[in-house]
């Protein structure tokens, strides 16, 4: 059964850093893509970043120079460095792993951040 984990989320200071990561296992293919996402109350999950097998990225406009994905195709690991946070920034980021054109689409169940201004 695949399992999808989400660690690294907490409470961070305005400016501050942190770092979420994801790591997919039960015997998965190797996702052509896999991502993050966040969501807070009342509103509707966004894309935050995602990163091909490639490399190939893409990010919200947001997020763009502060946040940064990086994957490890060898684990089925894919994590999310990030910096100058924003109160705005405060939410549960979910991590997304799929293969698009297919049913295959795994989410975790989600890590809180939460930036203190």
């Amino acid at each position: 059964q695949v399992q999808v984990v989400e660690s690294g989320g907490g409470l961070v200071q305005a400016g501050g850093s942190l770092k979420v990561s994801c790591a997919v296992s039960g015997g998965v293919p190797r996702f052509y893509r896999m991502g993050w996402y966040r969501q807070v109350p009342e509103k509707r999950r966004e894309l935050v970043a995602r990163i091909t097998t490639d490399g190939s990225t893409d990010y919200a406009d947001s997020v763009k120079g502060r946040f940064t994905i990086f994957r490890d195709n060898a684990k089925n690991t894919v994590h999310l460095q990030m910096s100058s946070l924003k109160s705005e920034d405060t939410a549960v980021y979910y991590c997304n792993a799929d293969v698009p054109g297919t049913v295959v689409n795994y989410w975790g169940n989600g890590t809180l951040v939460a930036v203190s201004s």
